[in-house]
Order: structure tokens, then C-alpha cells, then sequence
């Protein structure tokens, strides 16, 4: 996990360093949030299948927080995109697309294992990077401005949905 933040660290720095300052791009904006949970999904996988089964500790609140720890990483890459960018973001921006990546990232988890977490954040993000947003905006949720209706509630079922199943089920193995 150290080196995963390391690495989201770096590259949150050098996209507010490419960022320059120029005008507002939610691309831009929601990459280093991506880079976190890409990160951060590399420990969605659990330490031994054995050790989950026979453990005296319940593991689902834990699961749920690994999964939230990873959604406020990513919001925390706010301030460093505003001071580096000079990005004008707003929190709610940040928040919502961490939640949602998040939530993406734990649903990848418990769908295909946690090696595979990142895919489906990043096929999302890659899909929206090249889609209109105004002819799709479910599919372009994370590129949205903070006050989309349907943007907020893509983000918050992905992120609950992610949660709940990836706490009640854990990593596939």
C-alpha cells in the first residue's frame, strides 16, 4: 500500500503540474482521483482465502473500510489539483467521483478478484474520456458538473452497490 500511494502521489502531482492552469478540463479533474483508486484497488484482494474463512474477526466492516478509506484518498487529491493546477473544483466534484470510483473499483473486486479491481474504474473513465457528455449522461457521470441529478445518483448507486457487495462477498478469488 505504500508504494500505491507513492505512485497515486506522484501522478496526482504531475497531471497538476500539466494542468497549468489553463482553463477548467473535468478530464483533468478526475484523473488523479482515478490514479488513487487505481492504486488503492491493489489491496481490494485480500491476504489468504484460508485466513478470511477461518478468522475470528468479522471481515465486511473492514472491507467497508478499505473501500471508504480508498473513495477519501481520492477526494484528497483535491486541494493538490486546486494548488498544483489551479483547477477550479469544487468539493462536491471531488466527491462524488471518488465515492463512484471507489464503489467501481470494489465492485471489480468482488466480480473478478482483486487483480482485476482497476478494470472496471479505468474502462469507465476511458469510455467517458471520449463520449459527449450531454448524449450520455450516466455513462459520462464523472465529467459532469457537481449539481447533475443524474451524475449524483450513477455515483452514489455505484459507490453503495460497491460497498455492500464487496463487503458482504470480499475479493473473488
Amino acid at each position: 500500500m505504500p508504494a500505491s500511494l507513492a505512485l497515486a502521489s506522484a501522478g496526482t502531482a504531475a497531471i497538476g503540474l500539466l494542468a497549468g492552469g489553463g482553463p477548467a478540463d473535468p478530464r483533468l479533474a478526475a484523473l488523479p482521483q482515478l490514479l488513487v483508486v487505481l492504486a488503492a484497488s491493489a489491496g481490494l484482494s485480500g491476504q489468504e482465502p484460508a485466513l478470511d474463512r477461518a478468522a475470528a474477526i468479522r471481515w465486511a466492516p473492514r472491507r467497508a473500510l478499505h473501500v471508504v478509506l480508498a473513495g477519501l484518498l481520492a477526494a484528497a487529491t483535491l486541494p493538490v489539483l486546486q494548488a498544483l493546477g489551479g483547477q477550479p473544483i469544487t468539493a462536491g466534484f471531488a466527491a462524488r467521483n471518488a465515492a463512484g470510483l471507489a464503489g467501481l473499483a470494489a465492485l471489480g473486486a468482488a466480480a473478478a478478484g482483486g487483480t482485476y479491481a482497476w478494470t472496471p474504474p479505468f474502462g469507465w473513465f476511458t469510455v467517458a474520456f471520449f463520449t459527449p457528455p450531454v448524449n450520455a449522461p450516466v455513462l459520462t457521470w464523472m465529467l459532469l458538473p457537481p449539481g447533475d441529478h443524474a451524475a449524483a445518483w450513477t455515483a452514489g448507486a455505484l459507490a453503495a452497490g460497491g460497498l455492500l457487495y464487496y463487503a458482504a462477498a470480499g475479493p473473488r478469488r
